[in-house]
């Protein structure tokens, strides 16, 4: 029997777009090649959380004297691997259970787009079944970038995924890259006594953030002992010795840094390769699948959602543009009763979940002056907040962005203790065209992180009562 909808990788994006479409009523399948859950929940976001979570643990112990308790504690390598992979694996069998609830017929292997509406798949056993669909979603997802002169061998020079499998805690390791996945991954090493050196290729670490949260950040990781170079550029990786030797192109010449393992954190790349995209004439461009804004693409009935579509290549992201091509489906189709609203790629929060967190959504302050507007900008620093205090997390601090003409809210970044569970404050105000006035007539609890979005909006229009 034909389906409605078959998606074609089962991460964030494409079990919450068969989800959605089951609760459409759509008889809907679903083609994994892995886990279900995706890279996602087995090897990104879910477990590295839980890794971050025991190096937290960890650091509190060890700093446990500073809230008047007498603690030792050994961290146990191993056993803080198979935790990570117990999570992940607890929230995979989540995934099946979801599927099971809502009669979504699971596939087992790897799907290849064959013709109009059908998807050859390839299970374990070399066996081939075609899967017919009437709209095929494409949701592969991405994996760890390589580049020509850092060919990863999974064992010295790693990504990602080896990264959360290690058998053993190295003593020192080099970070190429400091986006989220660099900058999480050296807080966990370092948490854990690694020697840690990053390596990022342009003149600031997290580079995608506000000016000042990248200054901050390296000024953190540096007090905490992490080597920083920055405008530099690793050349050349020797393996062949009992660990790594990496040239390193800095600003003031060529230096050769060693370590045990090279942990790879420059990006993703998308898996768009030998999943029929060239047999059905479906259009990419960069590396990306290319789509509009309800992630049809020049192929009636194939639609692209997620890492491998060109959009922020965030969980969140892929999740919510799964709901918005489904349900456009089913407007078109007269099973939804109104037309998603596209998504405003303006409005995305980001995280990173080192320590201090980071969270951001909106214009930087440089965005927003390079793109003409006016500005007025405010700044509360965590160590004036109660909250902050009491956690024992002080460093960091919060900033926001308005139009001084219109009091339009354009932007805000932070840095510290528990930030990314407060950002959705940002995107839900921007998604309302709220202005500064009427956040700061809302009441914000005392005590607590979030307040501090209000004494900075108050700095910003200097109205400051804790500063």
């Amino acid at each position: 029997m034909p389906y409605d909808v078959v998606v074609l990788g089962s991460g964030p994006g494409g079990y919450v777009a068969a989800i959605r479409a089951a609760q459409l009523g759509f008889k809907t399948a679903i083609v994994e090649r892995e886990s279900l859950g995706g890279i996602c929940l087995n090897w990104g976001c879910i477990p590295t959380k839980a890794l971050l979570k025991s190096a937290q643990v960890y650091q509190d112990i060890l700093h446990a004297k500073e809230f008047g308790i007498n603690a030792s504690g050994q961290q146990d390598f191993p056993a803080i691997i198979k935790r990570s992979r117990g999570v992940a694996d607890k929230m995979s069998k989540g995934v099946q259970f979801l599927m099971r609830k809502n009669k979504i017929d699971v596939v087992m292997g790897s799907g290849r787009l064959k013709a109009k509406g059908q998807l050859e798949v390839t299970g374990a056993d070399n066996k081939t079944q075609i899967v017919e669909g009437r709209h095929i979603i494409v949701a592969t997802g991405a994996r760890s970038r390589e580049l020509p002169n850092l060919k990863q061998d999974g064992k010295k020079i790693i990504g990602y995924r080896e990264a959360m499998v290690l058998p053993e805690m190295p003593k020192s390791m080099i970070v190429v890259g400091s986006g989220a996945i660099g900058a999480e991954f050296a807080y966990f090493y370092y948490s854990m006594g690694t020697k840690v050196t990053i390596v990022e290729f342009l003149p600031r670490i997290v580079p995608v953030e506000d000016e000042e949260i990248s200054k901050e950040l390296e000024r953190i990781y540096k007090k905490y002992g992490i080597d920083i170079l920055t405008s530099s550029e690793v050349t050349s990786v020797d393996a062949t010795g009992n660990g790594v030797k990496a040239k390193v192109k800095t600003q003031t010449g060529e230096i050769t840094l060693e370590a045990d393992i090279l942990l790879s954190a420059i990006g993703i790349s998308a898996n768009i390769e030998n999943i029929g995209l060239e047999s059905t004439g479906v259009k990419t461009e960069k590396g990306k699948i290319l789509v509009d804004k309800y992630y049809q693409t020049n192929v009636p009935g194939i639609y692209s959602i997620g890492d491998c579509a060109p959009g922020q290549a965030l969980a969140h992201v892929a999740s919510k543009e799964g709901i918005i091509c489904v349900e456009n489906i089913a407007f078109v189709e007269k099973k939804y009763n109104h037309k998603p609203d596209p998504l405003d790629y303006n409005n995305v929060p980001g995280c990173t979940y080192c320590t201090p967190e980071i969270a951001s959504a909106g214009l930087t302050e440089k965005q927003a002056r390079d793109a003409g507007y006016e500005v007025k900008v405010g700044k509360f620093p965590l160590s004036a907040s109660g909250k902050a205090s009491a956690a024992g997390h002080t460093e960091g601090f919060i900033k926001v962005v308005f139009d001084a003409k219109y009091g339009e809210w354009l932007g805000t970044h932070m840095i510290g203790y528990n930030v990314t569970e407060i950002i959705s404050q940002t995107t839900l105000g921007r998604k309302l065209e709220t202005t500064y006035q009427e956040v700061l007539d809302s009441l914000h609890p005392h005590p607590t992180i979030s307040e501090s979005v209000k004494d900075a909006i108050e700095a910003a229009y200097g109205e400051a009562i804790h500063l």
